[in-house]
């Protein structure tokens, strides 16, 4: 049941008059109920919740005397089968909120739903024996809900709050026939396999811990990536104009309030200071940004002015939404913030453009989509800007040569935005970069410029983050490069691998002089086979291996083997240096999203 939404009055349609979404829909949804039936006749003392259609299938939360096991899984898809063989009709009417009560007195979530519901009547859904609060949308027999496997239970808080009981959701995949279902699964299986929380811990890049929910540890690998990619987007900052500061993390939460963020962003970690002052750590750079700005009095010649900062942010997201690297409560931004004439704006979104392409392109993730996200209902500021705003992002994007499309009131209350839209390996949308031009806090702080006419004129303020949180774009990366990063952002670049104790020498030899050109290289001198050796490095993602023996340091040679098993043949060591320095600087390297052979 989707809670408290008008029933539906279109159920006797048949399933094969409507169009296509349609059809799943109803899919999934009858899937649902049948879902529920099977758990109550397995487990009559289960209370049942809620469970909606979602993409790809659907769900439902029980609360339940004891943990399900896989084995369960089995037995309640069985069950379902049965019901969907017997073919029941599947019926829906109008009902009294008594009888309601009355039909589901023994069950407290439903009682709890039916309390919320203004009408007199709701809307009530049965199939064989099974009954349910429903607004509707359903196949009109069992036996057409589509191809489905149950996939996974996970836990959920009643209502998402985590003053509630927890409960148990069933997870089910249903598609119209069994290929496409086939398919999903398939593609979900490569999902599971590039897990960046599994692959986060096999590769050795970090791990969470209840110690400190939604703050990744990152270990020495995982650090040396993070920073490479810091470095780099740092070394950027001259060529395009940004100058990078440092601002507090904590701050009189009237900081917040100006912004606007204040009562729209409960999540904000509070805590108490002198004298009952507010003190906020900060959730986001913007409003530092501006009180920085306002330290010093500017001049049209000093504009634009261009802040980056990488400094860490906290936003108390709640733990049920937390997942992995990409979503946190501890996170670090690429983050900037541009104050310039109005004139300069066309200027300025240019050489963000050029930013995106540039830093993409060396990341290897290909083409981009781009949506432009324009004001909804609550917003801050004067409708003219906002429309000044939408305007010349819009012109902007398209003067860029990119086809955009229109993403209406997903624009964040304070201005306008572009964003950038990444499909990984698996062909998932990723949200990364976004442009915002802003007038409204600009505005709010009381900046101003002293402009060629020596009168104070107000800046225009963009926020610009092109990778957007860090360890949210590492946790997609790895899922989208397996961990097969390409050379200059491997953590290890080439591990050297002596084939016995007797060349354990040369193969340190070898490490020096590939460190000396700046190259990050271990040696693997384990009293383990050769060939165990290179499995590992394979699973580890090495991006070299670089054998040696006798041949090989009598020759003052290396032969070289890639991760994804090619035996490269034997090199001069000066030769492997040289390939492995230029494969760094000029960024290429395997293709990141490509599968390899582990």
């Amino acid at each position: 049941m989707n809670e408290q939404a008008e029933p539906r009055r279109d159920d006797d349609v048949a399933l094969e008059t409507v169009p296509r979404e349609e059809q799943l829909f109803r899919m999934r949804h009858s899937a649902a109920h049948v879902l529920a039936e099977a758990v109550l006749d397995l487990f009559p003392e289960a209370k049942y919740a809620i469970g909606p259609p979602i993409e790809h299938g659907f769900y439902y939360d029980f609360d339940l005397p004891r943990t399900l096991t896989p084995n369960d899984l089995e037995g309640i898809e069985a069950r379902m089968r049965e019901s969907v063989a017997a073919d029941h009709p599947i019926h829906g009417e109008w009902i009294p909120k008594a009888r309601a009560r009355e039909l589901f007195r023994d069950q407290p979530y439903k009682l709890e739903l039916i309390d919320e519901i203004e009408e007199p009547t709701v809307g009530h859904f049965q199939h064989g024996g099974f009954h349910d609060l429903c607004r509707g949308g359903h196949t009109q027999r069992t036996g057409q809900v589509g191809s489905f496997k149950l996939t996974h239970v996970a836990g959920a808080y009643w209502r998402g709050d985590e003053r509630r009981p927890m409960l148990q959701r069933i997870y089910g995949a249903l598609f119209r026939t069994e290929p496409e279902l086939a398919a999903y699964l398939k593609a979900r299986e490569q999902a599971e396999r590039r897990d960046h929380r599994r692959l986060g811990r096999e590769l050795g890049l970090f791990h969470l811990d209840p110690i400190s929910p939604g703050s990744p540890f990152f270990h020495p690998r995982g650090a040396l990536l993070y920073n490479e990619l810091v470095d780099y987007v740092r070394g950027l900052y001259p060529k395009y104009g940004y100058q990078e500061v440092i601002t507090p993390q904590l701050f009189n939460t009237d900081i917040f309030r100006t912004s606007g963020h204040y009562d729209l962003f409960p999540d904000m970690y509070k805590m108490g200071g002198e004298e009952d002052e507010e003190i906020g750590i900060k959730p986001m750079n913007c409003p530092g940004h501006c009180w920085l700005y306002r330290a010093a009095l500017h001049s049209y010649r000093d504009l634009p002015i261009r802040y980056a900062e990488f400094t860490r942010l906290h936003r108390n997201e709640r733990s049920g939404v937390l997942h992995g690297l990409t979503r946190v409560r501890s996170f670090s931004q690429d983050d900037a913030h541009i104050y310039c004439t109005p004139e300069q704006m066309p200027e300025e979104i240019e050489r963000v453009f050029a930013m995106v392409r540039e830093i993409y392109g060396d990341l290897g993730l290909g083409e981009v989509d781009v949506k432009v996200a324009t004001r909804g209902e609550h917003f801050i500021g004067n409708p003219e800007d906002w429309d000044v705003a939408e305007r010349t992002l819009q012109d902007e994007v398209r003067r860029a040569g990119w086809d955009y499309a229109l993403a209406p009131g997903e624009a964040a209350f304070y201005a306008p935005k572009v964003e950038f839209h990444f499909r990984d390996a698996l062909g998932r949308s990723w949200q990364l970069g976004t442009l915002q031009i802003d007038m409204a806090m600009p505005d709010r702080f009381g900046l101003e410029y002293i402009g060629a006419d020596g009168e104070p004129h107000r800046p225009v303020m963009m926020h610009r983050a092109i990778l957007g949180s860090l360890e949210r774009f590492l946790g997609v990366y790895v899922e989208h490069t397996e961990g097969r990063f390409p050379l200059w952002l491997a953590p290890v670049q080439a591990v050297v691998i002596p084939i016995a104790d007797r060349h354990n020498d040369y193969a340190w030899h070898v490490a020096r002089e590939l460190r000396g050109r700046g190259l990050r290289v271990e040696v693997d001198d384990s009293n383990e086979r050769m060939g165990n050796k290179i499995r590992r490095a394979q699973l580890q993602r090495l991006p070299y291996m670089l054998v040696v023996g006798d041949r090989e340091a009598e020759a003052e040679a290396v032969s070289v083997r890639d991760r994804s098993g090619d035996d490269l043949g034997a090199m001069p060591l000066f030769q492997i240096a040289d390939r492995l320095v230029d494969e760094r600087d000029s960024r290429t390297s395997q293709a990141p999203g490509s599968a390899g052979d582990v």
